[in-house]
This record gives C-alpha cells, sequence and structure tokens, in this order.
C-alpha cells in the first residue's frame, strides 16, 4: 500500500519527468519473464538526479521511523536498491547491508553481504515491486540468517493481486512511495498519455501475463 496520496503523485511525476517510467502503449517492452508491458520501470535512474534521490531517501526515511520504529539495519535488495538503501542507512546512521538473488558461487558464497547479527531488526529497501517473489526472497534470506525483519519500502508498485497475496502469505508489510493507479492519474493529468492510452494502461493490468498475447 501507498504510503501516502500526495507522495504517490509527486512521486510518480518525478520518475515521469526523467524518464525513470517509460510508457509506450503502442510499442510494448518485453519483460525478462517474457510478458508484453506497454510500461518499463527503471528507478535505478533516480540515482543520477540529486534532487530525486534525496527526496526519495528522505521519504523513505520518513516511512521508516514513523511505520516501523528505529531499526537495527537497513537492507537492500541487490542490484536495483543497493544504492537507495545505502543512502537511507547514512540518513539514519544505520549500518547497511545488502542480499543477493542468491549466494555467490565462490570465496565465502555469501548471499547477505555486510555485518549482520541474529535477532537484529530489519527494514528491507526495494525499488520495484512486480510479482513481489525476488523482493521476497530477500527476506527469506534475511530471516534465515537470524534477523527480524520489520518490512520493505519500496518505490514503486504495480499493484499486482499477485504481489499482495505474496506479502500477505510471508508476513511482510509493505510500504510504498507511489503505485501504478497514481502513475496513470498523474501522466494523464500532465498530458504524457492520451485517454486511450490510459485505458490501454488501465486493460494491461488487469491481466499482464497475456496481455498482447497473439492467440492462434
Amino acid at each position: 500500500m501507498i504510503f501516502n496520496k500526495d507522495t504517490a503523485y509527486k512521486t510518480a511525476e518525478l520518475l515521469l519527468q526523467i524518464n525513470a517510467i517509460k510508457l509506450n502503449p503502442k510499442n510494448p517492452f518485453t519483460w525478462a519473464s517474457g510478458w508484453k508491458s506497454p510500461i518499463y520501470c527503471d528507478n535505478r535512474m533516480t540515482l543520477s538526479f540529486p534532487a530525486i534521490r534525496n527526496y526519495i531517501r528522505d521519504e523513505f526515511a520518513k516511512i521508516i521511523e514513523k511505520e516501523f520504529g528505529r531499526p537495527d539495519v537497513i537492507a537492500g535488495v541487490a542490484t536495483g536498491a543497493i544504492g537507495m538503501g545505502a543512502l537511507v542507512a547514512e540518513s539514519l546512521s544505520l549500518p547497511f547491508v545488502y542480499v543477493r538473488p542468491e549466494p555467490k558461487s565462490h570465496g565465502r558464497r555469501n548471499q547477505i553481504e555486510g555485518f549482520l547479527q541474529k535477532n537484529q531488526n530489519i527494514v528491507v529497501i526495494e525499488d520495484l515491486i512486480s510479482t513481489g517473489m525476488s523482493s521476497l526472497q530477500a527476506v527469506d534470506a534475511l530471516r534465515e540468517a537470524g534477523a527480524n525483519v520489520k518490512g520493505m519500502v519500496a518505490i514503486f508498485t504495480y499493484g499486482f493481486a499477485t504481489a499482495v497475496d505474496n506479502f500477505a502469505n510471508a508476513n511482510v508489510n509493505l510500504l510504498t512511495l507511489s503505485d501504478y493507479d497514481s502513475l496513470l492519474q498523474t501522466a494523464a493529468d500532465r498530458k504524457y498519455i492520451t485517454e486511450e492510452e490510459q485505458n490501454t494502461l488501465s486493460e494491461w493490468r488487469k491481466s499482464p501475463s497475456t496481455w498482447g498475447v497473439e492467440v492462434n
């Protein structure tokens, strides 16, 4: 769920301004999953714009302290949230670790990089939520290491029903700065998209796995 509606609209506008979110209903993108999509989101772009990255950092810090209390450690999900997670940890003067998708195949074979003790309270930073599976793999790794995961904060979520179910089943409280509905409203209000394109984007979200698939 989004933390604050005003923040959701402002964050969406900032992401659109720097093309971190690209909308192209007429020439859809292909995700790594194979899904055809009229939207592509790369929130790592925010790191290249100091004013925007600082805004996101500060909003994350506010959410963390208000909703989860002061944790012992901030964790970032590799690779997209390493940079922002480190910025948030620095802002809060807290230790930082990051979590790989899987353990390294060499050296110490770490999946969690950094110093982490059992029973420490952690808030996880993520850049983007689609189905939530990769984000929750990081949570599983932290829990297996003995950490107490207080929750997760992310920049943006597509708001897929499967993600809502996955986070509920994993008992992880997710808060985001912005979401798909806020994005569409902002994009339409600021004339980034036409009414027809807005309708296309709304239809895609209903069934992203089958949208744009040709039936023989």
